[in-house]
């Protein structure tokens, strides 16, 4: 079919008009009408099968418009979501990329991380050279991972991170673990840091559990892992780390526990080694060896379980647990090694900030000896459960001390209260030799005979140990019997001033105290000084000041920083005075309150000590090889019930004694013993038919209204300018109550 022709321009025909023309067209063309088209029939179709007939949905137009609403949020929310997180993500991705980058920068070069210490450490020897203690912080040196032994390096791997040579610093699974673990606690049980992790913290960050400290410890991982060796940060690790006891790194701990290096220690040994990462204060064998034990155990199992030890080993080292050092086991000389860190000058102990070795005075055969003496007699002879403390010194003549007992169950560690140099304690009739060397030194004689009879000074009267009177005596017999009168009546005819004077050119450094009560031990001092003080006399009169460092040297060289010169040549007393006074105090343990201290045939001297209400019992003394005090009290003061100096301090130093010289020959004291001093004193006032008695009781009354004067004069310059006034007074009243005696 054509098309028909388009309407006349501007003129608009209708339908039929249109298609008229168009059949008018096709006549004048010939073209007939096209022929009627006829429809084929269809072919039958298969019935279809039946459907089942579903119930239909019937959506209401609100529905429908609630799904779609939901629909639309869900998929705003989700754009935006993933717009967003996706450039967070991209954010801290460039976060820890540049914090990676700036801690790759700024990490200084492996081997300037090994020691990291801010200050240095110092380790004690004894006498012999051999270690004893360890104060500081303890390094035994840089040794890379490879130098160490094998298997401490793989018993830490088994224990802190077993994918330590697969991971990039952080350990996704480990963390997965330990995630799992803390969920399963409900707690913080397990950490997932690996050990880059772990150097990361321990070289530049702190030990709190923080995000702030995670945040910051994940990028340095990462920067340590793109910046050191597996085995640079592995040896970073293992030289830093802390492992108890003031050690840090594996070299010192193995020395301070084994007395060997890291690169000699056993599977048994690197498993307790390891095994302190856990927990070094816990896990310390010093601490508790069995503890200890127990986790290398643990470790053990590690180790075999990642092939690291077969069975054998295995089984060998859980059959022989590692053992600590002699020098570590015996844990002796802790309150020696404290005094001496005291003592010593700070820049060398204290304040080093490099490695010293300090050669000391220090004997173990001596420190186990005065330890053993102390603890055998409070196990037999006080009760349990007391609090009764004892402390002890032993030096020898010159003053170089050989062993310290600071208290009652001594740690070896060091860091308890030191009684033995820190406590200051009334002397009690312990000072009574410092007034005899004064009054030796003024021109009295050991054998001078004396009569005990009372005496008042400005309202205050001394007395004797329940009550006692003895009449005549030697001055030697008076110090025996530790009679107050005597001593008081003695100071005061010497002069206050005197025994001043000779109790500082003696050693004692504490105030004296004012007053005549000084003769009988008011005043207080250290154990420390009283034995520095006894060790005057037995060196001949030298002053002799307690000493203990031999050498300082710093670690790995051989020439000494200082050392010691030796004591020096003042002289407190005459060489006569020290054996005089030697010779009186030898009769004090051969027949007056010293007589428990006897050492069966070896020569010795000595004086007991007790204070008022006996608060503290002292015995110090001497042989000519050994000069040993000791002391007994409460820390608060308690009074002691039933103990006097001449009784269990001198049942410490008899023990103590014999211990020190086993083995040792027998050796005369350089004494100087008045003829008459062996025999025994008058037990009591002898009677006016005496004639012995009755012509030196004449002389002695004769000879007071002689000094009367004297020590009216002495006892009016105390009150004025010597500060004896109120103070003496107020000490009368409680020597009164309780005089300072000896039994």
């Amino acid at each position: 079919m054509t098309k028909g022709r388009q309407d006349p321009p501007g003129r608009r025909m209708t339908t039929a008009q249109r298609r008229a023309a168009q059949r008018k067209a096709e006549r004048q063309t010939g073209a007939s009408a096209p022929a009627a088209k006829t429809r084929a029939p269809k072919a039958a179709r298969p019935p279809k099968a039946a459907k089942i007939a579903r119930p239909r949905k019937v959506r209401s137009g609100r529905m429908g418009w609630l799904d779609r609403a939901v629909r639309a949020v869900l998929m705003f929310v989700g754009r935006w979501t993933w717009l967003i997180g996706s450039r967070i993500a991209l954010g801290m991705a460039l976060v820890i990329a540049v914090s990676v980058g700036w801690y790759y920068f700024a990490l200084p070069p492996a081997a300037e991380l090994l020691d990291g210490r801010d200050r240095g450490s110092v380790t004690l020897l004894d006498d012999a050279g051999e270690v004893f203690a360890w104060r500081g912080d303890q390094f035994g040196g840089a040794l890379r991972a490879g130098e160490m032994s094998p298997h401490l390096v793989q018993g830490v791997i088994a224990a802190e991170d077993r994918r330590y040579y697969s991971h990039f610093g952080i350990d996704p699974l480990g963390l997965a673990r330990a995630m799992a673990v803390n969920l399963r606690a409900g707690g913080l049980v397990q950490g997932g840091s690996t050990l880059t992790q772990q150097t990361a913290k321990n070289v530049f960050l702190t030990h709190e559990r923080s995000v702030e400290r995670k945040l910051k410890e994940l990028p340095m991982a990462l920067a340590m892992e793109l910046k050191y060796t597996k085995e640079e940060i592995l040896s970073i690790y293992l030289n830093r780390v802390y492992l108890g006891a003031g050690a840090y790194g594996f070299e010192a701990a193995a020395q301070r526990y084994f007395g060997k290096s890291a690169r000699e220690v056993a599977p048994a040994e690197a498993a307790m080694l390891a095994g302190l990462l856990k927990a070094p204060s816990r896990y310390a064998p010093t601490s508790n060896l069995a503890t200890a034990q127990n986790r290398a155990n643990v470790i053990v199992g590690l180790m075999e379980e990642q092939d690291y030890l077969t069975k054998a080993q295995a089984d060998q080292a859980r059959a022989h647990p590692a053992e600590l050092s002699q020098a570590a086991s015996d844990r002796a000389g802790g309150a020696f090694a404290d005094w001496v860190m005291e003592a010593g000058p700070a820049w060398l102990t204290r304040d080093t900030t490099e490695d010293v070795r300090i050669r000391t005075t220090f004997d173990r055969r001596a420190q186990l000896a005065a330890e053993s003496a102390v603890r055998s007699v409070f196990e037999e002879n006080v009760r349990e459960g007391s609090d009764a403390q004892a402390a002890m010194v032993v030096m020898t003549p010159d003053g170089a001390v050989r062993a310290i007992v600071g208290g009652r169950n001594p740690t070896g560690l060091g860091g308890q209260f030191n009684r033995a140099t820190q406590a200051l304690r009334q002397t009690g009739s312990a000072f009574k030799p410092v007034v005899y060397a004064a009054a030796l030194e003024a021109g009295r004689s050991p054998a001078e005979v004396v009569e005990d009879r009372p005496i008042t000074i400005k309202g205050w009267t001394p007395s004797n140990y329940n009550d006692e009177r003895f009449g005549p005596m030697t001055l030697t017999q008076a110090l025996a019997r530790s009679v107050n009168t005597v001593a008081v009546r003695t100071a005061v005819e010497t002069g206050l001033p005197a025994v001043r004077r000779m109790a500082e050119q003696m050693g004692i450094t504490a105030d004296l105290a004012p007053g005549p009560a000084i003769a009988l031990g008011t005043s207080e001092a250290t154990l420390l000084d009283m034995t520095g003080v006894y060790a005057t006399i037995a060196h001949n009169g030298l002053k002799t000041e307690p000493w203990g460092i031999r050498s300082v040297a710093l670690r790995g060289e051989d020439t000494a920083l200082m050392t010691h010169s030796g004591g020096g040549e003042a002289r407190a007393m005459s060489a006569q005075t020290a054996r005089r006074l030697t010779g009186m105090m030898q009769a004090v343990i051969d027949q007056g309150t010293g007589r428990r201290a006897q050492l069966d045939g070896r020569e010795a001297a000595g004086k007991t000590g007790t204070t008022q209400a006996a608060r503290d019992a002292w015995f110090i003394g001497f042989t000519a090889d050994y000069v040993v005090g000791v002391w007994m009290g409460y820390d608060d003061n308690t009074p002691l019930t039933g103990v006097t100096g001449g009784g269990l301090p001198a049942e410490i130093w008899r023990r103590a004694m014999l211990g020190l010289h086993e083995g040792l020959p027998l050796r005369p004291l350089d004494s100087e013993r008045p003829r008459g001093a062996s025999e025994a004193p008058t037990d009591r006032v002898a009677s006016s038919g005496d004639s012995t008695g009755g012509r030196a009781r004449e002389a002695i009354e004769d000879g007071l209204g002689a000094v009367g004067s004297f020590i009216a004069g002495v006892v009016d310059s105390i009150s004025s300018g010597g500060g004896g006034g109120g103070a003496s007074n107020s000490g009368a009243e409680s020597w009164n109550k309780n005089p300072n005696a000896d039994r």
